[in-house]
């Protein structure tokens, strides 16, 4: 009997052999989910993102209905899973590149404080790139050259190949899901990574997309809206995030690096 502890169990819970296949999202939420005791949660901030976000999905569905496709909807929702896996390697470089470039900005006594914090994001970061490499040396013909090598154990080599792409392929999709969600788990350092970082992210994807064949026959306004709405959705929830913080909880970019005056007289 397996025990797994899963942020939406409560606590320990037995699953037996359910366990096993909830294993890798369970992992993978552990990860990548934000995890620091003392970190400030706004619900307001909350409901604002899974509104945008229920916005967002129910606009997708009106142009699905609205407007035939330029191809199949399986090319379609490959598409949109290209478009979070994007997502995914933007992060992969602008996030420990925003990390760094914080870190190394705040004062000393701060700065100690985001090193000792900064092992979370670090954590995902390993395990992104860690599970990427191995599902592609195991996709690009790596299970192959595994069973070769070990010579009479081939029925080992090809159960851990099987074993591993089914445990690393729903852990990879969960946590592209949750790292693009949580940045990284950014917001464990400072609550000001998130916002900061977003709109940066957001208006990467729109640069691509704008040179990109969209996936629906559309107006060119329509197109537009469709274009703009994401970038400057999130872009306003940030500038709005980071209001919140300042006003309601007293942190500001200059307070997060200790720069600013209270900071400098303690």
């Amino acid at each position: 009997m397996i025990v797994i502890r899963t942020p939406y169990a409560g606590g320990a819970r037995r699953t037996g052999c359910l366990g096993v296949l909830l294993l890798p999202f369970a992992l993978a939420h552990r990860i990548f989910r934000p995890g620091r005791p003392d970190r400030i949660t706004d619900p307001w901030i909350e409901v604002a993102q899974m509104a945008r976000t229920a916005i967002g999905v129910a606009a997708t569905l009106w142009l699905l209905y609205a407007y035939p496709l330029q191809g199949s909807v399986a090319g379609f929702v490959q598409d949109k899973a290209l478009e979070m896996v994007l997502s995914a390697a933007i992060l992969l470089i602008a996030g420990p590149t925003a990390l760094a470039v914080f870190v190394l900005s705040a004062r000393r006594p701060v700065r100690v404080v985001y090193c000792r914090r900064a092992l979370g994001p670090l954590a995902g970061f390993g395990a992104m790139f860690g599970t990427s490499a191995v599902l592609w040396f195991l996709v690009m013909g790596g299970a192959v050259r595994l069973t070769a090598v070990l010579g009479g154990l081939q029925v080992v080599g090809l159960l851990v190949s099987t074993a591993g792409v089914l445990f690393g392929v729903p852990f990879a999709i969960t946590a592209v899901v949750l790292c693009v969600h949580y940045c990284f788990r950014l917001g464990d350092v400072s609550e000001i990574l998130p916002p900061v970082l977003s709109p940066a992210l957001v208006w990467s994807l729109f640069a691509f997309e704008v040179f990109d064949a969209p996936p629906v026959i559309v107006p060119a306004v329509v197109r537009g809206l469709f274009l703009l709405g994401p970038p400057l959705s999130v872009t306003c929830l940030s500038v709005w995030e980071l209001r919140l913080l300042r006003v309601r909880y007293g942190i500001t970019v200059r307070q997060a690096l200790g720069r600013s005056h209270a900071c400098a007289a303690s």
